[in-house]
């Protein structure tokens, strides 16, 4: 230390009060430093929808990086690193992600009990990914250079683990803090959620190095700056030469009836929320709409299933060529019970039933229970009051309708999933509905919609996202929000169908860059000191 801090006096120019800093971050011990890697989880946070202050990220995970250095000096650095992470992680998610708990106060007689429970457990398990990353990157002792690619390599690779085990929740991946940048986001076309990510966090990382008086060490966080200028400067002129075009003869009505959820569950309203749909859809249009959509659970459950009535009103919405999309629950009678499904029902001339898609990446402990006798033995129930919740579908479908292209449907959360919102025969387009009203006025609706233009990137398809209380929203396939319906308002949105761009590489090939990235980074990470040196 003593060293560190004799280089550090003698260092002149600008970075010579960044070593400082640096010096004093390295320096904290015990609760300190995890009191410090909490303060930037939560700072981190700052960076995500609706906010969207990237900077913070990056200052935050730079932070991070330093309090890794100080614990590898520890006589149980793994331990130290791991403590640090995790602190990191419960910060950034409890920020995050605090809208969560909303979901439990809809129905608050029977769930509001668990909520503390949520609020601590739910982020402190997801903590335990970047605890693991930061164990990972310190167990090797890597120094220099090297330590910022093994730090960013798993990290990322951590990332990808959290959206694939126990059904996965890929959400406020790194990359999404780009949402103010739609010129970085562009990168997205190639390298996906996950590529960006891992290059957000070896960005992020680097800065780390600003503070240090090893000799050049300025050099690989200027390098990644510049190729974030590069793809900034690439992403604007992706978007300078992809000025929006519409489908010819395709009109798009997304209704929003801006329901709160305690009032669906209400069999007096019932009927009144049936009439907005109607009055919403019906509402007279300089331009008559071709397809109307109607977000997730949007008409009373079963209602077009047992009441011929309800057909007879859906038949007058459809006449000619006209379609009407909707999200319902619907019930199936097997030979020993009675299976309930989340679906998407698409009607065309007459009220006639083209389509169903069954939901099938279902939110645990929302709209099924993992291992029910257990949790029940608990006192421990799902948020959505379905007997035996929900049954799965059997994934990505595509589905021809008159009068548009293909369309994909996708219900709530399966659109935050990187390369598995696509069928094997790719749609046209993609109708995402959801209901948001189960997480209030929170910054829950807003991040959602980041992982919608995320997706549409990627896929290089158009989104049509309709959402109960907001924020619905048309997209384009580079992830342009064309129009759109703020949040808590009841109305419709009228709105041409964006044409989708050519099948991306991304599509094409996945996160296969995302595995380059990975690999690269830690062969950098494990590259012999002499090769280093001399590179």
């Amino acid at each position: 230390m003593a060293a560190a801090s004799l280089v550090t006096s003698s260092t002149p120019g600008v970075f010579a009060p960044l070593i400082r800093a640096g010096d004093r971050l390295r320096g904290l011990r015990s609760w300190r430093r995890a009191l410090a890697a909490f303060a930037a989880g939560l700072m981190s946070a700052l960076g995500f929808a609706p906010l969207g202050i990237f900077p913070a990220l990056l200052l935050a995970t730079a932070i991070l990086v330093l309090l890794l250095d100080g614990a590898a000096t520890e006589r149980r650095p793994v331990r130290a690193a791991a403590l640090a992470g995790w602190a990191f992680g419960f910060g950034q998610f409890l920020a995050g992600l605090y809208w969560v708990g909303y979901a439990f106060t809809v129905d608050a007689a029977q769930h509001a009990w668990q909520l503390p429970f949520v609020a601590v457990l739910f982020p402190g398990f997801l903590a335990l990914y970047t605890a693991i990353a930061c164990a990972v990157a310190t167990f090797s002792r890597r120094t220099g250079s090297a330590r910022i690619f093994l730090f960013a390599a798993a990290y990322a690779l951590c990332e990808w683990l959290r959206g694939h085990l126990f059904t996965g929740f890929p959400w406020n991946l790194a990359a999404y803090a780009w949402c103010a940048v739609p010129g970085v986001m562009q990168s997205a076309v190639a390298l996906g959620a996950y590529g960006l990510t891992l290059l957000t966090l070896l960005f992020a990382a680097s800065l780390a190095d600003f503070t240090s008086a090893r000799p050049r060490a300025w050099l690989l966080p200027s390098a990644l700056t510049l190729v974030f200028v590069v793809l900034w400067l690439g992403g604007e002129a992706r978007l300078a030469a992809n000025p929006p075009a519409l489908v010819p003869g395709v009109q798009l009505r997304l209704v929003q009836p801006d329901v709160p959820q305690a009032e669906k569950q209400m069999p007096q309203l019932q009927l009144r929320n049936w009439m907005r749909l109607l009055q919403l859809s019906r509402a007279p249009a300089h331009t008559q709409p071709t397809v109307i959509i109607w977000p997730e659970a949007a008409p009373p459950p079963f209602l077009l299933q047992r009441l011929p009535e309800a057909m007879e009103q859906v038949s007058l919405l459809t006449p000619g060529n006209r379609v009407l999309m909707t999200g319902t629950v619907r019930a199936e009678l097997t030979k020993t019970a009675i299976r309930y499904y989340n679906s998407f029902f698409i009607f065309s001339h007459g009220g006639r039933l083209i389509g169903i898609y069954d939901k099938f990446h279902l939110v645990p402990f929302g709209e099924y229970l993992p291992l029910p006798d257990f949790l029940h033995a608990l006192g421990l129930s799902k948020i959505v009051d379905m007997p035996d919740g929900f049954g799965e579908g059997p994934g990505p479908q595509t589905f021809r309708i008159p009068g548009a292209p293909a369309v994909g449907p996708l219900i709530c959360y399966e659109i935050i999933f990187p390369d598995a919102v696509v069928a094997a025969q790719r749609p046209g387009w993609i109708v995402n509905v959801t209901d948001d009203s189960w997480f209030g006025p929170s910054t829950g609706p807003y991040q959602h919609l980041v992982t919608a233009r995320m997706r549409a990137i990627e896929e290089g398809l158009p989104i049509a996202r309709d959402a109960n209380t907001g924020i619905s929203a048309i997209i384009d396939p580079l992830g342009r929000v064309m129009a759109s319906l703020p949040l808590d308002r009841a109305g419709n949105l009228d709105a041409g169908l964006p044409k989708a761009l050519p099948t991306t590489v991304y599509a094409r090939w996945g996160d296969i860059g995302y595995s380059l990235l990975l690999v690269i980074c830690f062969l950098c990470a494990f590259m012999p000191p002499r090769i280093v040196k001399k590179a």
